[in-house]
């Protein structure tokens, strides 16, 4: 089968949830930053927020197949299936999975169950931002404090964990216009430095691109 037949097919495992609060809430999954799954403890895909499809459609840690998540790395399959084990008997858990490339994606597994006695219960994955701050959010940051585009790139760099030097070595100017941005946006938006800018920045709410739309495969 080739990949676009399996994302289809693929796709049908994801529960469409009808008009109703259960829809608004789904609504305003899909604007979060980060990507959530929901599933059961055997790890059959149960319903997935935008970020989350995205997600499964990169096949970075995590796809699915005939509706059942799965590592891509087949040799990681047992940290997820144990993750999932955890959860079945009530107990949380935060495994982190490797990339091909080596970088390693956090997600915290959570159980749900709604009734002390309900036998089985459903589980919540829950993945790490990529970032910092979402470009999206970024931008409503700066747009707010009436940075400059400069500003907001360079605070988007920051965010990343570079250096003013090495920031200035990235966008080919010099030192002191970087640290002229810097306390520019330090005091636009009331900052005593940099650490408490980008803190400012990474403690916004977690929205993002709500316009992703990639399919599950």
């Amino acid at each position: 089968m080739d990949a676009s037949a399996e994302g289809a097919r693929s796709a049908m495992y994801v529960a469409t949830i009808p008009d109703g609060p259960g829809h608004g809430l789904s609504l305003v999954m899909d604007e979060l930053a980060h990507g959530v799954l929901l599933a059961s403890a055997k790890g059959q895909l149960l319903h997935a927020n935008q970020a989350a499809r995205h997600e499964l459609a990169r096949r970075r840690v995590v796809g699915v197949h005939e509706g059942h998540l799965h590592t891509t790395d087949a040799a990681q399959s047992k940290v997820l299936m144990q993750a999932l084990a955890r959860a079945e008997t009530g107990r949380r858990s935060l495994i982190a999975l490797r990339t091909a490339t080596r970088q390693r994606v956090s997600i915290a597994v959570v159980p749900l169950r709604p009734e002390r006695l309900q036998p089985t219960c459903s589980v919540a994955l829950l993945f790490s931002r990529a970032s910092v701050c979402d470009a999206v959010m970024l931008c409503f940051f700066a747009r707010t404090h009436g940075l400059t585009p400069a500003e907001e790139q360079v605070l988007g760099i920051l965010c990343q964990g570079y250096s003013a030097p090495q920031i200035a070595l990235q966008l080919h100017v010099a030192v002191s216009t970087i640290r002229s941005h810097v306390r520019s946006m330090c005091a636009k938006t009331h900052c005593h430095g940099v650490r408490a800018l980008v803190a400012q920045v990474a403690v916004l709410p977690p929205i993002g691109a709500a316009h992703l739309q990639d399919p599950v495969h």
